[in-house]
């Protein structure tokens, strides 16, 4: 088996291509072992010294770590990558147990129309180029003309992610979606 790596804009996270699918469900984002009880994968990850964040796209996995240097922590987690995919395991146990990402939306239903042409517009164009950095975006919310995402993944923490969301996202939005006035990170 062989497991590419790629350097994502947060040099505290790597990306980790093992060849195969890795997530079949939503992009999970695990920022600590008690949340990972439901994949072996994330738990033995988290059991490396100096792991905070583990991401799970379709078809990779993004670490993140803390101060620990990556020359130590690497061969670790291509280690366990290999072990886990070697194993036949699967990387989720329990898929039905997880929450729906909708529940914890929030905005005005006179709004929904609105609300579909930002998802619309974060799943065709900003997901694909974030998940190609290690990450993720969430939809969370919409008042006011106040647009809410939540960054997972690589993105998390990433010295850049401001920029991407001004920059980039707000922009994008407010050129296709008048009402919309501002993005901000939850």
């Amino acid at each position: 088996m062989f497991i590419q790596t790629q350097a994502t804009p947060n040099p505290a996270t790597l990306k980790f291509l093992p060849g195969a699918k890795v997530n079949s469900g939503v992009p999970r984002d695990f920022r600590d072992i008690s949340e990972a009880k439901q994949s072996p994968l994330v738990s033995a990850l988290f059991n490396i010294d100096g792991i905070t964040g583990v991401f799970l796209g379709s078809d990779f996995i993004s670490v993140t770590k803390d101060d620990a240097d990556w020359s130590r922590v690497k061969p670790a987690v291509l280690g366990a990558i290999m072990d886990h995919f070697l194993s036949g395991l699967p990387v989720i146990e329990d898929d039905n147990s997880l929450d729906n990402l909708d529940d914890d939306e929030f905005f005005d239903k006179a709004d929904s129309e609105t609300v579909e042409i930002i998802k619309e517009l974060l799943d065709s164009r900003v997901r694909p180029a974030v998940a190609m950095d290690g990450g993720d975006i969430i939809f969370k919310g919409f008042k006011d003309g106040i647009v809410f995402l939540k960054m997972q993944g690589a993105c998390s923490g990433c010295p850049s992610s401001s920029a991407t969301l001004k920059n980039g996202i707000e922009n994008l939005l407010r050129h296709f979606v008048p009402d919309v006035e501002e993005v901000q990170q939850i």
